[in-house]
């Protein structure tokens, strides 16, 4: 077995179009976090005084002073007194120009982070289907087996070599990004909560597995449908239409069971919706009791998201090796 997931590895290596996935899993989230960082800049004094003589100083003066007033309204509830003027000057002008500081916690939420994760996502799945894909449109997979007639050990074999690599490379690449993130905020004196550097390795940890499930779902797939275009047409159609159509038949209930939302939990440990269809009548109406529960919020822990993750896989897995096993191989 070790001898043939040499064999996997060197052939994942050499494919082209792998090798170019591969390269634009690492590019295309330094462009992300590059951009982050340039769009989230400080500003400059120029920059200040710009702002304020685009867009009125009489009323950015008055929004400065209603800041210093009610800090707690601008996120400034922390800042010492003799800071709070500056601060909320920065914090007023930052609003009207749109250029927000750099928040770790929001990068985490829906930011760079969770940008970084879909990114990463999308090309182990193609990752995954190109490499075996390949096999099948040659017809080189029966000139495999003339060399390892086991073709459990086979299939086998090709799964764990693009899942360990799909799981090295977004770990790598994930994690890369999030040190980035903390250099850039650690050199602007930014600080963060409690916590959140912890939260950010365990979700790169996450990022990681979800996106080497990726790359494993991409290959089971294509192994059990024979061709690139068919997964690629099947991923699309998940992706772009299973969730609506999941809303559309069963409507807010059937949010639980939407792939987005369980992937997008994996990676960020929670996610929440809005679903009312079990509340009470008298919450919808309006004459609820003070007691009563009308909160419609969901949440999607990541136990929950990677368990409905993991059961796909071991689906898709299943039936891929059990059709590989049992069909003709052209």
């Amino acid at each position: 077995m070790g001898a043939l997931l040499k064999v996997e590895l060197t052939r994942l290596r050499w494919r082209r179009a792998v090798v170019l996935l591969l390269a634009a899993a690492v590019l295309v989230p330094a462009v992300v976090v590059g951009a982050t960082a340039w769009g989230t800049r400080p500003l400059s004094e120029a920059d200040l005084a710009s702002a304020e003589s685009d867009f009125g100083g009489r009323f950015l003066r008055q929004e400065v002073r209603s800041c210093g007033r009610t800090p707690e309204f601008y996120g400034l509830e922390d800042v010492a007194a003799a800071a709070l003027p500056e601060a909320c000057r920065l914090a007023v002008v930052s609003s009207y120009v749109g250029r927000s500081p750099l928040s770790l916690s929001d990068s985490l939420e829906s930011g760079a982070m969770l940008v970084v994760a879909a990114v990463l996502v999308l090309l182990l799945v193609l990752l995954g289907t190109t490499f075996v894909g390949h096999d099948w449109n040659t017809g080189s997979m029966s000139n495999q087996l003339l060399f390892e007639a086991r073709r459990g050990r086979v299939w086998a074999a090709k799964a764990l070599a693009v899942g360990a690599v799909g799981l090295v490379v977004a770990l790598l690449v994930s994690l890369a990004c999030w040190l980035a993130l903390l250099a850039i905020a650690s050199s602007r004196d930014l600080s963060a909560a409690d916590g959140v550097l912890r939260d950010g390795l365990e979700q790169c940890l996450r990022t990681g597995l979800v996106a080497g499930g990726a790359a494993f779902g991409g290959y089971a797939l294509t192994m059990l449908l024979r061709s690139t275009v068919a997964t690629l047409g099947v991923v699309f159609a998940l992706t772009v239409l299973g969730g609506t159509l999941i809303g559309v038949l069963g409507g807010q209930e059937t949010q639980r069971w939407q792939p987005q939302l369980n992937v997008m939990a994996a990676v960020t440990n929670e996610v929440t919706y809005y679903d009312d269809s079990g509340l009470e009548p008298a919450c919808l109406t309006g004459m609820a009791r003070p007691r009563l529960d009308c909160d419609a919020t969901q949440r999607i822990g990541a136990v929950q998201g990677g368990s409905y993750v993991g059961v796909v896989l071991l689906a898709l897995g299943a039936a891929s090796v059990v059709s590989f096993r049992r069909r003709d191989v052209p």
